[in-house]
């Protein structure tokens, strides 16, 4: 599977580069159908949005060539897009004039269980706490320290994904996926201006069912009002949705809303 770094076939990077040495930089994971990237135009929105947030030059029109030509060599699978500042001297300071490095890596799509999306999963209850930091909540940065830590806390395979809230106690997410909740048929999802990932199929189902009319709010999320919901959801630009079935001695079943958000789902990523 190919790696391009700067639009050419590469398999390594200078030591210098700074994603390396101080995390600064951002990434994408986009799927590959069809010698297409999928929902590329919410990918390169998010990535345009962590660039200013970053202070990291974006050249939108550069990134988009590439990834059409990198998606066309591909054809099916998985393309990772990492934006760093580029090179810099030891030290935080960032250089005057940064040259952000481009790196495209490619992969096999990922396989699941059909029954995570048939049946539901189980949620691992994470004790790893999400840090509140409103300059990068939101984005795809290149820091999931916190994502690695939570990711190890469990190795039974009956868990398909865990529950990370933040230091204050709210529900925020999953570990690699976004968390939706349905109560009294409103849809709920947590505010991301303290921590979490603004997903790129999260930000298509709440548009989705804004347009739908479906009553949707995006605020603070406690965990007494996850128990309490009527359905629970995860969403992923990979996977599509998985229903929530149990957390812990609580047990959901598989409701209308999210059958109907999976198949909306799965449309996006079968086009």
């Amino acid at each position: 599977m190919p790696t391009w770094v700067d639009g050419c076939t590469a398999e390594s990077l200078p030591v210098s580069d700074r994603g390396l040495a101080y995390g600064d930089g951002l990434f994408e994971t986009i799927g590959i159908r069809h010698a297409k990237p999928r929902l590329l135009q919410r990918h390169l929105a998010r990535l345009g949005t962590g660039c200013a947030r970053l202070g990291i030059p974006f050249d939108e029109a550069l990134i988009q060539r590439e990834l059409l030509a990198f998606a066309a060599e591909v054809g099916e699978g998985v393309a990772k897009l990492i934006l760093t500042r580029g090179d810099g001297p030891r030290g935080y300071a960032a250089p005057q004039y940064a040259r952000p490095r481009r790196i495209l890596q490619s992969g096999p799509a990922p396989t699941y269980p059909g029954a995570h999306a048939e049946q539901g999963v189980r949620l691992f209850p994470c004790t790893t706490r999400l840090a509140e930091q409103p300059l990068l909540a939101g984005l795809k940065h290149l820091n999931r320290l916190e994502q690695v830590l939570a990711r190890g806390e469990w190795q039974d395979s009956t868990y398909a994904e865990g529950l990370l809230r933040d230091t204050s106690g709210r529900v925020i997410e999953g570990v690699f996926s976004n968390l939706l909740l349905v109560k009294d048929g409103q849809l709920l999802s947590a505010e991301l201006s303290r921590c979490g990932v603004a997903g790129v199929m999260r930000a298509e189902l709440l548009a989705w069912a804004e347009q739908a009319g479906i009553p949707l709010r995006v605020r603070d999320l406690e965990y007494a009002e996850l128990l309490e919901a009527d359905e629970v959801l995860l969403c992923n630009s990979q996977y599509g949705v998985w229903p929530v079935r149990a957390l812990h001695t609580r047990d959901w079943p598989v409701g209308p809303l999210t059958r109907k958000l999976q198949a909306i789902a799965r449309d996006l990523l079968d086009c």
